[in-house]
């Protein structure tokens, strides 16, 4: 096989040791990278997000604008997951969804970057 993977994600931000660190405190993952003024953060999965410093002024996006959309956070226990951002203060933009039997919860990051949890009663195919 010669591709084999998504190796990272970039989120360009105007912030981004702030936002690197937001990814740290909220979701637990790592710095694992950084060079100037760019962030590598490791979700525990080994999952990457790079966040490089931004340019000009962002776009408006809503939920279907064209482009990516969100970043799907697996989680280990839903219910005690959307409690935890709700401790801390997250954005929370929907109520938690039951679709096919998943569940899921929109939040965003501090730069407005949607996310949201995602718990699956089994993983897609």
């Amino acid at each position: 096989m010669l591709f084999t993977g998504l190796e990272h994600t970039a989120i360009a931000s105007p912030h981004p040791e702030r936002l690197a660190q937001w990814y740290v405190d909220t979701l637990g993952f790592r710095i694992n990278h950084q060079y100037g003024g760019n962030y590598f953060v490791k979700a525990p999965n080994g999952a990457m997000l790079e966040i490089i410093p931004s340019e000009g002024e962002a776009l408006p996006a809503q939920m279907k604008t064209p482009g990516l959309r969100h970043l799907a956070v697996m989680v280990a226990d839903f219910d005690q997951a959307a409690e935890d951002l709700k401790r801390k203060g997250v954005n929370i933009i929907s109520e938690p969804l039951n679709l096919s039997g998943n569940r899921l919860l929109f939040f965003t990051d501090p730069d407005g970057n949607l996310l949201h949890l995602i718990s699956r009663p089994a993983p897609l195919p």
